[in-house]
């Protein structure tokens, strides 16, 4: 309880403009469980302002982001540290659609599981990059450190760069640069060249699935004698789906999983990839080809309530400082999908995609809001009481869903207290002068991406 006071006093000094509205509002997120609109939060007993305030908040508040961004770096996830192995992490983007919209600038055009457009799973709309850090317990927690809305006209993997080199840098900080560096699983949208690129000098570890149609190929042999014409760049075939290209592998790892059954992770070592940019192809010597280890993962089964589908072979690209640990990795980006359950319960559970802003820094702001909000459900897990309906399984208090624990959240604000300030009497406004229109909002269409 203490913890979670603590975090609310510094996320109030966090907040700029419209301090005490905006810290509000955030309680009003975890006291009403998934409001239809914004509006339906000034109806919550902790938002003591009326819902033009809520608004007003949204439209002039502002935030110290990088103040909050080391607040939320701060507050590790217990189960994914042991102290002993780096820290993992999972990066992962997520639409906010806005297919109506046609007055919000900086839209594009995003995938979508589950929404479609002219039969294409596509909408319009905001896509937002998350960082959020992973534990190794069978559950459905994350600890979100950073997120940040990608632009159409920007890449995912600079962005996804620069996110890690700032999430180091405050690690770096925070540790005096002591602790391995930390692990950043992706899945197979990113480009592992970019990103090994971009992070080349960063005290980091990358992992990104590959698709099993990739090659990739060894370095060339060294010439008996010197050779006439530009020598060999590319060395003996590695491809993914022959395995008789396979040679022997640089490392092996075999265990026994309780959900998986047997594992067996091999991984290779100094191979490299064809690029298609000539400038990342040689560029300067032998330094501009991105050599990195592939890893195969294999396992007997898969866990339990997906055991009707049979399991592919997995594999993935890693890139780091020293040896790579297969243990690790393996587990690591199977554990990657609890962000995708995070995701989920922002967007249901808390209503990060509900509000229908104009201006996508109403929506980043929101975004932050939500964000605090999540954490501050993860900082009281183990002392709420487990309130769960009559055909769900009891769990120990340890144990619960961020579900169950906002069920409980309410009932603890009381007893925490706010430092929020009481509103003062303002009067009735005088409202939109008389005679004078608000005139039809500028139109921005959604940008679409150059192939």
């Amino acid at each position: 309880m203490n913890d979670l006071r603590a975090f609310r006093e510094h996320l109030h000094n966090c907040l700029v403009r419209r301090t005490d509205a905006l810290f509000e509002l955030c309680d009003a997120v975890l006291a009403a469980s998934n409001a239809p609109s914004p509006a339906h939060l000034s109806l919550e007993a902790v938002h003591r302002r009326g819902w033009g305030s809520l608004y007003a908040a949204l439209s002039k508040g502002s935030l110290d982001v990088e103040a909050l961004q080391d607040l939320l770096a701060q507050q590790p996830l217990a189960e994914g540290h042991s102290g002993s192995g780096p820290r993992v992490y999972a990066v992962d983007q997520s639409p906010w659609p806005r297919c109506d919209a046609e007055a919000s600038p900086g839209r594009g055009y995003y995938y979508h599981p589950s929404r479609h457009s002219a039969g294409q799973p596509i909408v319009a709309g905001w896509s937002y990059q998350l960082v959020a850090e992973i534990g190794f317990e069978r559950d459905s927690w994350v600890a979100p450190v950073d997120a940040r809305r990608v632009p159409p006209e920007q890449d995912a993997n600079d962005a996804a760069a620069e996110q890690i080199r700032a999430l180091v840098s405050r690690l770096a900080r925070r540790d005096a640069g002591g602790s391995e560096p930390p692990l950043f699983v992706f899945d197979a949208g990113y480009d592992p060249v970019r990103l090994q690129q971009d992070l080349e000098v960063c005290h980091a570890q990358i992992l990104v699935r590959l698709h099993s149609t990739r090659a990739f190929y060894a370095d060339p042999p060294k010439p008996e004698r010197r050779p006439v014409g530009r020598p060999f760049v590319h060395g003996k075939k590695f491809d993914l789906k022959d395995p008789s290209s396979w040679h022997e592998p640089s490392a092996e790892h075999c265990s026994e999983d309780a959900g998986y059954g047997k594992v067996r992770v091999r991984a290779w070592s100094g191979l490299h990839p064809k690029t298609r940019r000539a400038g990342e192809r040689y560029g300067s010597g032998s330094a501009a080809v991105a050599r990195g280890t592939v890893v195969l993962v294999e396992v007997e089964r898969l866990p339990r309530g997906e055991r009707r589908r049979k399991p592919k072979k997995l594999w993935l690209w890693w890139n780091g400082e020293s040896e790579p640990a297969l243990g690790l990795l393996w587990r690591g980006y199977v554990r990657r999908f609890d962000v995708e359950h995070g995701v989920k319960m922002l967007k249901s559970g808390l209503g990060w995609t509900t509000p229908r802003v104009r201006h996508p820094e109403q929506a980043d702001l929101w975004t932050w809001l939500v964000l605090a909000a999540y954490t501050q459900l993860r900082l009281v897990r183990g002392i709420v009481a487990d309130r769960r309906l009559p055909w769900e399984k009891p769990l120990p208090i340890q144990k619960l869903s961020p579900t169950r624990v906002l069920r409980n959240f309410a009932s603890l604000l009381p007893a925490l207290g706010t430092p929020a300030r009481a509103p003062k009497p303002c009067g009735r406004s005088p409202g939109r002068p008389k005679g004078k229109l608000s005139g039809r909002a500028k139109r921005y269409p959604a940008i679409k991406k150059s192939a």
